[in-house]
């Protein structure tokens, strides 16, 4: 069964609105929607934003039976490879807000016990989006700071959410799929600004390809 953990309820409705919803159910206070879609079946999960609702969303989740995690929402793109509105299939992420360079002089996003600091992620064979790299934290600003620091990682996206369902399908030993729809670009103007007036459009666009995303997963 896929699971799909989302951060919010606007994001969610691209999947939800294509769904015949048979139940909805609660677990560690996330609400969980069950049913099919494009004839497989699928369960819901709201999570909320950012690193510990998803993990903890993504728990939920496999409790309830997913044996393949699909992550989808907007991001926020930080170079030329990055476009308003278009998707991209995440190929790994990476935490770059958990930093213990200080400790075992690691780089940054190297989780405890690991020895690189991105995670791979699965891409089905008939996904048709560019790939790109993701950077996960729980921060959205314009920080030159932050942006520069994703920049020399190799990030080409930035949100909240998937290295930390990467984290936890990955000792889960699961797969994690993740289609990030662009809502901002760095150097474009406010990211906020941005943000708020491409939601609707980034949304649609994820929604629109739905049925392409969920028939290119094996359950």
């Amino acid at each position: 069964m896929i699971g799909a953990v989302i951060a919010m309820d606007s994001e969610a409705e691209a999947l939800l609105s294509q769904m015949e919803i048979e139940g909805i159910s609660s677990l560690f206070g996330k609400p969980v929607y069950t049913g099919k879609a494009f004839g497989k079946d699928v369960l819901l999960v709201v999570c909320g934003v950012g690193k510990v609702n998803a993990a903890t969303g993504a728990c939920a989740a496999i409790q309830k039976g997913a044996n393949v995690i699909l992550n989808f929402g907007v991001a926020g793109g930080l170079n030329d490879r990055t476009e308003v509105t278009e998707l991209y299939a995440i190929e790994k992420a990476v935490q770059y807000d958990f930093d213990c360079t200080q400790l075992n002089g690691s780089k940054v996003g190297t989780l405890d016990g690991e020895t690189e600091n991105f995670m791979p992620l699965t891409v089905p064979e008939k996904f048709d989006f560019p790939r790109r790299a993701l950077g996960t934290g729980d921060r959205f600003n314009d920080s030159v700071k932050d942006h520069n620091l994703l920049i020399e990682l190799g990030c080409d996206i930035r949100e909240m959410e998937g290295g930390a369902i990467a984290e936890v399908c990955k000792y889960a030993g699961i797969p994690f799929i993740s289609v990030k729809s662009i809502s901002d670009v760095y150097g474009s103007g406010s990211t906020t600004d941005q943000f708020r007036k491409n939601l609707k459009l980034a949304i649609l666009n994820i929604q629109a390809h739905m049925k392409e995303i969920i028939e290119a997963i094996d359950e």
